[in-house]
C-alpha cells in the first residue's frame, strides 16, 4: 500500500525545492545537460533567424519556448550557463556585420560580452521558473536583463532587442501602447508560454493547463487589441512631398572614408539629376531633401569647395536638404557628425549634431588599453556627442533626426517626438558594412518607431537600404544596396500622441521591477527556508 500511496500521480504535486532541483546520476545527467544546452543554443539560432532581412518572426516563440524549458528548475548557476548558449546562439550570426568591419577578434569579443547579459537573464529566469504564472515573471527578468544590455558598458547595445525583431508580426501594433520593452515582453512571454505548455503536456502533469495556455493567448492577442487603442490628439495629417537621396559609395568596406570627395560628388549628382527629372516634369517637386548621414564627410564649414558642390545642389533642386556632414571642432582633434539643413545660396541655417555616438566606432574608449589587442583601435575616430532636441525646422516642417544608430535608443526617438517631430528621419552611413545584414536590422528599428510614435520615417543611407517607411510601420519604397537612386514620397506630417509616448520609460521600469522583485523575492524566501532547516534541524 505504501508503494501504491508514493505513485508518479502525486509526485509531481510535491515539487523540489527550487534551491535544490532533482539530480541525475551518471549518464541521464550528462544526456540532460547535453539536451538543455542544444536546446538553449537551438533557441538562440531561432532568435536570430526570426529577425529581418527575414519574415520569420513567429521563429521567436519557439525560441523562448526552448530558452524556458532549458532553464526550468535550474540553480542559477545553470541558468546563466544556458542563457550565455542562446546569447552566442543568437548574437553570434546576427553580429556578423562587426566582424566584417573590425575582424574575427573584436567581433566574437563583443558577442561574448553581450552574452554575458542574456546569461544574467537566464540565471534569473531559471530561479523564477516555479514561480506561479512563471512565464509572466520570466519574461519581466528577459525585459530586465535587455535594458541592462542597453545601458551598459559605455552606453549599452540595445542592438537584437526582440522587439526590433517583429516588423513584419502581428505583435508590433504593442509597440504603440508601451515601446520596445512591451513589444519584447510580449513576444517572449508568448515563447515561455508555449514552452511551459509543452512541458506540462510532455510530463502528464496534473497542474491545469489553462495557465500557460490562457497567457500564451491573451500574449498574442494584445497585437490586435493594441490597435483599438488610437493615437489621440492633433489635427488631421498634412502632407508634404520628401526626397531620400542615396548617392552611393565608389567602393566596399571601411575605407570608404577615403573616396571623400567621390561620395560627396556622387550625392550631389543625384540631386542635380532630381532637379532635373522635376523639371521634366517626372517627378513630384520635393518640399524637402535628405541626405545621409557622411555624405559629406569634408567639412563643408571649412572647406569652401565642398561647400559650393553641396550650394550647387540646393539651388538646383530649390528646396532645403539635409546634409549629414562630419565637422572639425574649433579644438582641433574631435570631430562632430552632423545633420546640416543647407538653403541654396545661404548654407547652413540649422544644424543637429549626433546625441549619442558609437563606441569603437566614432570614438575608442579605453583606447590605448583595446591597443594592445586590434590594429582596428587606430581608425576608431574622436567624435563628441552633441545636445539639442533631436529636430531641426525645414520649409515648416519639423524633422525628427536620429543619425544612424541613435535609432535603437528610445529616449532619443522619444526626445525627437516630444520636442515637435512631424516627421522622423534616419540619415544613416552603412557602407562600412558591405552586403551584410546590418541595415536590414536597422530598417526594422525604424519600421518599429514610426508605429511607437506613430510618425512616418525617411531612411537615407549612403549605399542602401534607404526606404520611406508610414506610421503604420509598412516599407512603402525601398532602395537596393550599392545603387545610387532617389526615394520620392508624399509623407504625412503628424503630431498625435500615441500612448507609448505618453509613458515614455514607464513601461519598462514597470517591467523591470516585476522582474528584479521576482527574483528578489525567491531569494529572500530560499534564505528564510533555509533558516528555518538550521533551525529545526
Amino acid at each position: 500500500m505504501a508503494r501504491r500511496t508514493l505513485s508518479p500521480v502525486v509526485l509531481p504535486d510535491v515539487e523540489p525545492s527550487v534551491s535544490d532541483p532533482p539530480r541525475s546520476s551518471g549518464r541521464a545527467s550528462w544526456g540532460l545537460l547535453l539536451t538543455r544546452s542544444v536546446a538553449a543554443l537551438g533557441g538562440g539560432l531561432l532568435l536570430y533567424y526570426s529577425f529581418p532581412p527575414r519574415t520569420l518572426w513567429w521563429l521567436a516563440i519557439p525560441a523562448f519556448a526552448l530558452l524556458g524549458l532549458a532553464v526550468y528548475g535550474r540553480r542559477a548557476r545553470a541558468g546563466f550557463g544556458y542563457g550565455f548558449l542562446f546569447g552566442m546562439g543568437f548574437l553570434l550570426p546576427l553580429l556578423t556585420w562587426i566582424g566584417a568591419l573590425v575582424g574575427p577578434v573584436p567581433w566574437v569579443a563583443l558577442v561574448v560580452l553581450e552574452s554575458l547579459f542574456v546569461g544574467l537573464a537566464g540565471a534569473g529566469m531559471a530561479l523564477v521558473s516555479r514561480l506561479p504564472a512563471a512565464p509572466v515573471w520570466a519574461a519581466a527578468v528577459w525585459s530586465a536583463g535587455e535594458s541592462l544590455r542597453g545601458r551598459v558598458p559605455f552606453g549599452g547595445l540595445p542592438w537584437g532587442r526582440v522587439g526590433f525583431g517583429q516588423p513584419s508580426g502581428p505583435l508590433l501594433p504593442v509597440a504603440s501602447i508601451g515601446g520596445v520593452p512591451l513589444l519584447s515582453f510580449v513576444t517572449v512571454l508568448a515563447g515561455l508560454a508555449l514552452g511551459e505548455l509543452a512541458r506540462r503536456l510532455f510530463l502528464r502533469e496534473p497542474r491545469p493547463l489553462l495557465v500557460p495556455a490562457v497567457i500564451g493567448v491573451v500574449a498574442m492577442l494584445t497585437g490586435p487589441l493594441a490597435l483599438l487603442v488610437p493615437a489621440t490628439g492633433g489635427g488631421p495629417a498634412k502632407y508634404v512631398t520628401i526626397a531620400a537621396v542615396q548617392g552611393n559609395v565608389p567602393r566596399l568596406g571601411l575605407d570608404f572614408n577615403a573616396q571623400r570627395r567621390a561620395v560627396l560628388d556622387n550625392h550631389v549628382n543625384e540631386t542635380i539629376k532630381l532637379a532635373d527629372e522635376v523639371a521634366a516634369g517626372k517627378v513630384a517637386k520635393p518640399d524637402i531633401v535628405i541626405w545621409p548621414e557622411n555624405s559629406s564627410d569634408i567639412d563643408p564649414l571649412q572647406n569652401p569647395d565642398a561647400a559650393a558642390q553641396i550650394d550647387r545642389a540646393a539651388q538646383a533642386v530649390g528646396v532645403p536638404i539635409l546634409v549629414g556632414a562630419v565637422l572639425r571642432n574649433p579644438d582641433g582633434v574631435t570631430t562632430s557628425n552632423s545633420a546640416l539643413v543647407w538653403l541654396g545660396g545661404q548654407g547652413v541655417v540649422e544644424r543637429a549634431d549626433k546625441r549619442r555616438v558609437q563606441p569603437f566606432g566614432e570614438y575608442m574608449p579605453w583606447r590605448s588599453f583595446f591597443a594592445m589587442f586590434s590594429s582596428y583601435v587606430a581608425r576608431a575616430g574622436y567624435f563628441v556627442p552633441g545636445n539639442g532636441p533631436g529636430v531641426v525646422t525645414m520649409d515648416g516642417v519639423k524633422v525628427g533626426v536620429t543619425i544612424c544608430w541613435e535609432v535603437a535608443f528610445d529616449d532619443l526617438v522619444e526626445d525627437s517626438v516630444d520636442n515637435g517631430a512631424q516627421v522622423l528621419a534616419v540619415p544613416s552611413n552603412n557602407a562600412t558594412f558591405g552586403f551584410t545584414e546590418m541595415t536590414y536590422q536597422q530598417l526594422a528599428m525604424s519600421q518599429v518607431r514610426s508605429v511607437e510614435h506613430d510618425r512616418a520615417s525617411i531612411v537615407a543611407t549612403t549605399s542602401g537600404v534607404s526606404a520611406t517607411i508610414s506610421p503604420d510601420g509598412t516599407v512603402t519604397q525601398s532602395t537596393k544596396q550599392f545603387t545610387p537612386d532617389v526615394l520620392v514620397e508624399r509623407t504625412p506630417l503628424l503630431d498625435t500622441t500615441t500612448l507609448a509616448t505618453r509613458l515614455g520609460a514607464v513601461p519598462e521600469w514597470v517591467l523591470v521591477a516585476l522582474g528584479v522583485g521576482a527574483v528578489g523575492a525567491v531569494i529572500v524566501t530560499r534564505r528564510r527556508d533555509r533558516k528555518d532547516e538550521d533551525k529545526n534541524g
